[in-house]
């Protein structure tokens, strides 16, 4: 029979001591009181539950009153100093296993996100923390004003949404360097999503980005890393999506992929605005509001709160200085393309 079986083996010398005290009138001896304490960290560790062992020291005091005990207060004093050694070690242990556990988590989720560990290992600790790294996963990241932990309610608040509307469907929410992260299947969009919901409301308005579904243990890596550059290209373009998606914006980084060609076509095209009276930025947002409204001459005036005549001014002024005029589409890919890569290079702040 096992000891889990039989919880009394961690009330072992609990009636010599209980009869001794009683007789005695004495304390418990700091021997006696760290042997209650090692018990109870031994029975925390082989799985026992408090409550049952508490109420078998209660059981035992009992069974021992009539027999060998003296002065109640004495005895009942003893029974306290016990219960609470025990119980008292029982929590350092359960803390102890509670830090190992989140220590070992940690250090997963770091590998996971950073592929530092071999593939095959960290495939087999995946299932431990509810992943199952042969199939696709994607990766969701939220950034909010605040930095969050795991100990943050931010976190806890959107784990028990999606565990309330999903369940347990292996899924891992987590944090890195202050973001919250949602790694979930690749098929499991629906998941996704709705993490991008909670989280969107649970900070107060930031800003999600989600990586597209990568196969494989490495699949993971790549998806987290899509999504914090498309966080990042949202910041650096202005967009307003709350939540962003790596799919849609494949387009930036192929852009970017030859940083001088684009820094090459950038100051060629939108170079002669730098000349302008009040320099080249604000004639560079009125071609990005133009741009950004579909080339709406009324709404891109509405969002620059210009009238529509100062803004054809200004696009007449854009064609003059460029040689191209933004409301000819044989010039207008051109242009736009050109925008983008000033956005993307922070021109004309950062000198190209």
């Amino acid at each position: 029979m096992t000891d889990r079986e039989h919880p009394v083996h961690y009330l072992h010398g609990y009636a010599e001591i209980l009869a001794d005290v009683s007789a005695t009138g004495r304390r418990l001896t700091r021997e006696e009181i760290e042997s209650r304490r090692a018990l109870g960290e031994q029975a925390a560790e082989a799985g026992h539950g408090l409550r049952t062992l508490v109420s078998e020291h209660l059981t035992a005091a009992r069974s021992a009153w009539p027999h060998s005990l003296g002065s109640t207060d004495t005895a009942l004093g003893a029974v306290q100093q016990v219960i609470d050694a025990f119980a008292e070690g029982y929590e350092r242990a359960q803390h102890h296993a509670v830090r190992q556990e989140e220590a070992a988590r940690r250090e997963f989720i770091d590998d996971l996100l950073y592929g530092r560990s071999d593939l095959g290992r960290l495939a087999e600790r995946a299932e431990r923390f509810g992943l199952r790294l042969s199939h696709a996963h994607a990766v969701a990241v939220a950034q909010g004003p605040a930095a969050y932990d795991e100990s943050d309610p931010v976190l806890r608040q959107v784990e028990r949404a999606l565990i309330g509307r999903f369940g347990d469907r292996d899924v891992l929410i987590t944090t890195k360097d202050g973001r919250l992260l949602c790694v979930a299947p690749g098929h499991q969009d629906d998941v996704l999503a709705y993490f991008a919901k909670q989280a969107y409301a649970a900070t107060e308005g930031g800003r999600v980005a989600i990586g597209r579904p990568r196969p494989g243990p490495g699949g993971v890596v790549h998806s987290y890393e899509e999504a914090l550059n498309a966080l990042e290209l949202g910041e650096r373009l202005g967009l307003e999506d709350p939540v962003l998606r790596a799919a849609d914006l494949l387009v930036y980084p192929v852009l970017t992929r030859d940083r001088q060609a684009m820094a090459d076509l950038v100051l060629d095209t939108l170079g002669p605005l730098t000349t302008s009276r009040g320099g080249a930025q604000p004639l560079l947002d009125t071609l990005t509001a133009y741009f950004d409204c579909g080339c709406v001459a009324a709404e891109a005036a509405r969002r620059l709160s210009l009238s529509v005549r100062a803004l054809t001014y200004r696009l007449e002024r854009i064609h003059k200085l460029t040689g191209a005029n933004p409301a000819d589409p044989a010039h207008r890919y051109m242009l736009q393309t050109a925008v983008i890569g000033a956005r993307l290079l922070d021109w004309p702040a950062t000198a190209l």
